[in-house]
């Protein structure tokens, strides 16, 4: 081989006979299998026991890690949960505020969202503030239907169970179950309800109270100010609608069954109590605990008419803002926070209307109530979560319809609801008052001359509060010949032009999102979950698993058929149907097709 090019690798040094010796002996010893017949040295031996003695040190210092990590994560479950299932939750005081958008749909969504941009020209990637938090789904079902209703809905959140529609934080062998707001005030926190519709209604009675049958509302009231309730009062703060249910039946404005003065009753055993919204301005941050306002006899009005009666109402935004100071300020001192439910009630009304230009309005009050929400989590200085989630969808809304039998357009008309002032619901209530001043329920009694003076107003009603300047002879008929279902016609008026579909006056078994302040905090609800894993995470964020147990065992021990309700008999509807009528305005006939 010429010079310089020798390999790389190969020595300078010249091989010894020796070390040529020793290589054929290796060979022969892998060809054969024999030994080469070498003395193991001295050398050899000592790396031997050297490797024997790192080993040993190895699985020794091993034993120590995993005996210390064992440890490690025991003390840090006596705090809470670390590992698994509830991992980021954060230690130590916390608070948690609980959303629930009622009725609400991924379909509402997208309709308040292409209504917002039509309406305030923003583009089309501009977002609802909820929109920004989703991190899942949920399924809805219950017990005793593939669709639920609120009350079943909201028991799956309250007690982490399946029930049967028309269940308030009752199961299906009719046996309370301890909720995760009674666990809560047994633990020290701090507790409130906030709604805009009855506060006896389904979703804030499974918090607060237990009965078999969802429309024993003025059993309902009882409890929850904690004169019948077992565990006595389990809530700090209440704000609502729905006073009817307080007042005695010998009084105005009155909606119970017996003589009962539940406000009385509730002020001798520590409540304070405010009707007005004058009371409400009043409070400002000092706000005495416990405290039940009611400012409405039943429901709050739509958000569409509520906004012109600002002095008679506040706004559900407004509502979530002080109970939250009040609750803050109430746990500042203490160990532990508070946890709160807040609902946006009337997105479900404005569902089971049929009433688009209605549900736009009560979903942006909704998302404009997470904006204020994520404003104090911001300020607050204690970690606070917020959850929010729907217990089902109602109306089977559909961002397109199609009206005649051609081949459908693509599209939908956000113009149409944003030419809306006023909800289905009201002008169904002004056409009443026309026709009480006529003398006359009824159309038909009247004679020809006043039936087409009636034409004229109910045109001029529709321009006026829905924006409807092209009514027909048809609708006009209709609207005559059926006043009890007008706020359905006039909807209906209002969802055709808008080209938008509805599929049911009832509820859906659609799924529904989940939505999250801090999505690290929930990864337990990431992903597509069921309804009752909802209320399995509250009870684990606010760390109240085993007093749920404890408060069962305890309700199921002193609470009586007298407390709950009769058994419901076999085939009895008890989803709240019966009592429809609430849902729109003060008629109680409803459509041929909900028969």
């Amino acid at each position: 081989m010429p010079r310089g090019q020798e390999p790389l690798l190969a020595s300078n040094r010249p091989a010894s006979q020796q070390s040529n010796e020793d290589r054929i002996a290796e060979e022969d010893a892998l060809l054969t299998g024999e030994s080469t017949g070498k003395q193991e040295t001295t050398t050899y031996a000592h790396r031997n026991w050297r490797e024997i003695g790192l080993f040993v040190w190895a699985l020794l210092a091993t034993a120590v890690v995993v005996v210390l990590a064992v440890v490690y994560q025991h003390s840090r479950a006596e705090t809470g949960p670390k590992h698994g299932k509830g991992a980021n939750i954060p230690e130590g005081k916390r608070n948690l505020i609980f959303m629930v958008s009622d009725g609400m749909g991924p379909t509402s969504l997208a309709l308040t969202r292409g209504w917002r941009q039509h309406t305030e020209q923003l583009p089309w990637d501009d977002t609802l503030i909820i929109d920004q938090h989703l991190i899942g789904q949920s399924r809805t079902r219950s017990t005793s239907s593939l669709v639920t209703d609120s009350a079943a809905g909201a028991t799956a959140f309250s007690c982490g169970e399946k029930s049967y529609n028309g269940a308030i934080s009752v199961l299906p062998g009719f046996e309370p179950c301890g909720s995760v707001m009674e666990a809560a005030k047994r633990m020290g926190y701090t507790t409130g309800l906030v709604v805009t519709t009855r506060i006896t209604d389904a979703t804030p009675a499974v918090f607060a109270s237990h009965v078999r049958r969802r429309e024993m509302e003025d059993d309902i009231a009882l409890q929850m100010t904690g004169k019948t309730h077992p565990l006595g009062r389990v809530v700090d703060l209440m704000f609502g609608g729905g006073r009817c249910h307080f007042l005695p039946n010998s009084t105005d404005h009155s909606c119970r069954k017996d003589d009962t003065d539940v406000v009385e009753l509730a002020e001798k055993s520590g409540w304070n109590y405010i009707d007005s919204r004058k009371q409400f301005d009043n409070l400002g941050t000092s706000v005495e605990l416990p405290m039940l306002g009611l400012f409405a006899e039943g429901d709050f009005p739509y958000e569409i008419d509520r906004r012109y009666q600002e002095k008679t109402y506040p706004a559900l935004k407004e509502m979530a803002k002080t109970a939250l100071d009040a609750l803050s300020a109430a746990t500042a001192d203490s160990e532990q926070g508070f946890f709160i439910m807040i609902e946006g009630s009337r997105i479900d009304h404005a569902g089971h209307a049929n009433d688009p230009a209605a549900q736009v309005h009560e979903v942006l009050a909704y998302d404009q109530t997470i904006a204020a929400v994520l404003d104090f989590i911001e300020d607050s200085e204690v970690p606070t979560l917020m959850v929010s989630t729907s217990d089902h969808e109602t109306g089977g809304l559909a961002t397109a319809r199609q009206l005649h039998a051609s081949y459908p357009q693509y599209l939908w008309y956000p113009g149409v609801l944003s030419n809306a002032s006023h909800s289905a619901s009201w002008a169904a209530r002004e056409y009443h008052s026309h026709l009480d001043t006529l003398g006359s329920p009824e159309p038909s009694a009247l004679d020809a001359q006043a039936k087409k003076d009636t034409k004229t107003y109910l045109a001029s009603l529709a321009s006026k509060g829905l924006g409807i300047h092209d009514t027909s002879d048809e609708e006009l008929a209709r609207l005559l010949s059926d006043p009890d279902i007008a706020a359905y016609i006039f909807a209906d008026m209002v969802s055709r032009r808008a080209q938008l579909g509805w599929s049911t006056h009832g509820h859906s078994g659609a799924d529904v999102n989940i939505f999250a302040s801090n999505g690290a905090w929930a990864e337990d609800l990431a992903g597509n979950r069921e309804n009752t894993e909802v209320g399995e995470f509250l009870r684990r964020y606010l760390g109240v698993e085993a007093e749920v147990e404890r408060v069962t065992a305890e309700l199921r021990e002193k609470m009586d058929v007298a407390m709950l309700g009769a058994v419901p008999e076999e085939g009895e509807r008890l989803d709240g149907q019966d009592h429809l009528a609430r849902y729109h305005g003060d008629h109680r006939k409803r459509c041929a097709c909900e028969a």
